[in-house]
């Protein structure tokens, strides 16, 4: 069985996340730099995801939006922080995403363990065009990734499925998000090592320690491909 982190790895939210900034960023007379941007999203993210875990996360990237406002000495506007809240389900794929799903979903399961509400997945799931078999979401567990309680949650669910814990491969971009509360619950992970070739660690904080995912991919082509070459 696949399991998959979303946004990062199928959907391309960094893009997402600047595009739906934009206006934003607009009202600076002089606008931090594409790295500086997603620096601070992943600051005020990881933090706000850590202070509410139980919120909604529309409702969450609305408050990061305020969060950021504040940050760039900008005054609060609501309307902003709402519509930036709202903006999960017209953040883009990546180009191979679909039809690499498409693929592999004729050879594994596929599941969704993604720190998004079940309403913002539904609008990228549209996107993607492929059904998954199951999606678990922080919505349905009530914490964000890295939290151990969501790799539990995937585990014991996919358990009452008949799944071992073995037998899952936990696919994701995010060594903070993903990689290490995996490896720390025994999974075996593959990277999508979207940001390849990149400086930093984009819309995620780093790790804050030595990961080591058994396989790395530098998109979901190549490890479709890989599949195909045995």
């Amino acid at each position: 069985m696949l399991t998959f982190d979303c946004y990062g790895t199928l959907i391309d939210w960094e893009s997402g996340i600047l595009a739906a900034l934009g206006p934003l960023l607009a009202r600076l007379p002089a606008p931090p730099s594409r790295k500086a941007v997603l620096e601070a999203f992943a600051r005020h993210e990881s933090a706000q995801e850590a202070a509410t875990p139980a919120l909604r996360y529309s409702a969450l990237l609305a408050k990061v939006h305020r969060r950021l406002a504040e940050d760039w000495g900008i005054g609060p506007d609501e309307e902003a922080a709402n519509r930036f809240g709202a903006s999960v389900p017209d953040w883009p794929p990546f180009p191979d995403s679909a039809a690499a799903l498409a693929e592999l979903k004729q050879h594994y399961q596929l599941v969704i363990l993604s720190n998004v509400d079940r309403h913002s997945f539904a609008g990228s799931n549209r996107r993607l065009g492929v059904a998954f078999d199951a999606v678990f979401t922080a919505e349905d567990i009530g914490s964000y990734k890295p939290d151990s309680a969501n790799f539990r949650y995937l585990i014991e669910h996919l358990a009452e499925r008949g799944v071992r814990k073995e037998e899952i491969l936990h696919t994701a971009q995010s060594l903070f998000h993903d990689h290490l509360p995996a490896k720390r619950a025994g999974l075996a992970t593959a990277w999508i090592d979207r940001r390849h070739g990149s400086e930093g660690f984009g819309a995620t904080l780093p790790p804050p320690e030595d990961v080591h995912p058994d396989f790395r991919f530098p998109n979901l082509a190549a490890m479709a491909e890989a599949r195909r070459s045995g």
